[in-house]
């Protein structure tokens, strides 16, 4: 089984599995929040574990973008779609890009992948550093401890002329570790199907103590409740 081949050997199918998702309305709403809570003057903004891009090509022409992500598969195929945005290979927990900026976003549960309250507090301290005084930090969090499914399956599908792809997927918990165990069938047109077998591993987080430690990383915060996907929230920090 590997490890987190969606980012890496599945890349390339990476938009098409989420097809569903609404990456337009979504930057829409990260728009208003960051216009409703950032106090600093400039529109520098990075996403951390950026993925594919897709955020940033609705998020560009507001702002002057950069994106990093840990998997540079992911970057490659965001560079395509992103002319114009810089793009650095880093991981969230201790990136140092020598610069701030009045905006970070972490988006579609991204922050879960840090697994440990050791690595989560170390990543909320980083973005603080990256950020300028009154800057926004918006983080799309995973599921928290109570909130979590466990022995969940869920089958999700694609097809269009050229490809189809299948995905099952079952989850469960090992103390604050939630598991997901991906079976992948894609058939490209003229090759034989592919099976893929791939495992994620989230860090359950609780809200309060997540709350805590972004105060103590000097950002006045607070959880929203409606966020990007039903059932996540949103929490909104701003650098003091």
């Amino acid at each position: 089984m590997g490890k987190d081949l969606l980012y890496k050997d599945l890349a390339k199918y990476y938009d098409v599995i989420y097809y569903w998702k609404d990456y337009s309305k979504e930057a829409g709403l990260l728009v208003k929040l960051i216009s409703k809570y950032k106090k600093s003057e400039g529109k520098e903004l990075l996403e951390a574990g950026c993925g594919t891009g897709h955020h940033l090509q609705f998020l560009k022409d507001n702002f002057k973008c950069t994106g990093t992500d840990i998997n540079q598969e992911m970057l490659n195929v965001a560079k395509k779609k992103n002319k114009d945005v810089t793009f650095r290979k880093a991981d969230m927990i201790d990136m140092k890009l020598n610069k701030k900026f009045d905006v970070i976003i972490s988006m579609f549960s991204s922050i879960g992948y840090v697994k440990t309250i050791t690595n989560l507090k170390k990543t909320l301290q980083n973005f603080s550093g990256h950020l300028k005084s009154g800057g926004v930090l918006i983080i799309e969090p995973w599921f928290s401890q109570d909130q979590f499914t466990n022995s969940k399956t869920q089958l999700i599908s694609y097809e269009d002329d050229k490809i189809k792809i299948a995905r099952m997927s079952k989850s469960k918990r090992k103390g604050n570790i939630s598991i997901l165990d991906m079976d992948y069938l894609v058939s490209e047109s003229g090759e034989d199907t592919k099976h893929f077998k791939d495992r994620h591993e989230l860090g359950l987080f609780e809200t309060e103590k997540t709350l805590e430690l972004m105060e103590s990383a000097g950002l006045k915060s607070r959880m929203l409740k409606n966020g990007f996907m039903k059932g996540r929230g949103v929490f909104i920090g701003v650098k003091e």
